[in-house]
């Protein structure tokens, strides 16, 4: 790895001399920029304005604008001999715990290269220092024009340098989180550590940039004059109504994605609400609604028709009393007719 720095850590009265190398790189697909009706390249050109002509780079240094917009030329040579003890040293100022880092203040990363063999002993003996005590250096350093703020930590057997945003370069997150009154349960929480567990932990080293592999196969793809792959069809995201629902859902998905027994995941009664429901105006009634009605409608079908059953029964019983009533006059009257009949015979007989 080529060094970008040299310099050295000054820890109290040692001297480190060291090298400082990127620790990342970037495996990004870089782009130009082309004309697209005959795709030729777009370039830059440097020009100076006050010659009209295009300059090259051994040609180009710094200025500094003035309020007034007088530039002030300010040389490599100014820089190197900026009034800083921390221009070409990387001085350690402090040892603290690791969590008094905020990620926020998180910035690039470089590793620590010992400077040559007369290095080698108090660089270990840093390296060692930082691993027995469990604590990280938090240095003051001049890189790139300016000063900068690094945090010193150990990883493997090399001293890495992290370096950090200023405090003041760190905005504060007011007016981001939600002003509306929420209430969270303890059904809530325990499902959401159930589906912090289910998840559970990775390794890092498995994770990939699917992004930058999809477009090197589209790259491919074209340049071999074939249709590039089409994207799969995203998943609807709709909107979560039911947050219960949603947790448990995403439980039992994790655990059947692991291969686990989802199990059974109770939820707690739903209390009534105190609010009468509103009135239906309009619309197509509800099921139950619908078959109260027909049940209602039938039980009066049946009253009516039991009613009129009844009506005509005793309609018959009358009518049957009645005639009843009447046969047994008539027979008592011709009874009586016939017994009169009689009675005059035998008198006219005896006179």
């Amino acid at each position: 790895m080529r060094s970008i720095w040299n310099g050295a850590i000054s820890f109290g009265l040692v001297s480190i001399p060291i090298k400082l190398v990127n620790a990342t790189e970037s495996h990004s697909i870089s782009f130009r920029q082309i004309h697209t009706e005959d795709g030729g390249r777009v370039r830059y050109r440097k020009v100076c304005e006050l010659e009209d002509r295009e300059i090259s780079q051994a040609e180009i240094g710094k200025g500094y604008e003035d309020a007034d917009g007088t530039i002030i030329p300010i040389t490599d040579e100014d820089l190197a001999h900026l009034p800083l003890p921390t221009a070409k040293t990387i001085e350690i100022v402090a040892f603290v715990p690791a969590d008094r880092i905020d990620p926020l203040q998180m910035d690039a990363s470089y590793y620590l290269q010992a400077g040559g063999a007369p290095a080698a002993k108090p660089y270990t003996l840093l390296r060692e220092a930082l691993k027995r005590s469990n604590k990280v250096a938090i240095a003051k350093y001049a890189l790139r024009g300016r000063e900068r703020l690094g945090m010193l930590r150990v990883v493997e057997d090399a001293i890495a340098l992290h370096g950090l945003l200023w405090p003041d370069e760190v905005r504060a997150p007011e007016g981001l989180a939600p002003d509306t009154k929420v209430t969270i349960s303890d059904k809530e929480l325990d499902l959401a550590d159930a589906l912090m567990d289910t998840l559970g932990e990775i390794d890092l080293d498995e994770l990939h940039d699917e992004y930058r592999e999809a477009l090197e196969e589209v790259v491919a793809a074209k340049a071999a004059g074939e249709a590039p792959p089409e994207a799969p069809e995203a998943a609807r995201s709709g909107k979560v109504l039911d947050l219960m629902a949603a947790l448990e859902k995403s439980v039992r998905e994790a655990k059947e994605s692991r291969g686990e027994e989802p199990g059974e995941v109770r939820r707690l009664p739903q209390r009534k609400s105190a609010r009468a429901a509103p009135k239906q105006t309009g619309g197509k009634k509800s099921t139950a609604a619908t078959k109260k009605t027909a049940a209602a409608k039938k039980t009066t079908a049946k009253s009516a028709q039991g009613t009129k059953k009844t009506a005509s029964a005793s309609a018959k019983k009358t009518t049957t009393a009645k005639t009843t009533t009447a046969k047994t006059a008539t027979a008592k009257t011709t009874t009586a007719k016939k017994t009169a009949a009689k009675k005059t015979a035998a008198r006219k007989r005896t006179a």
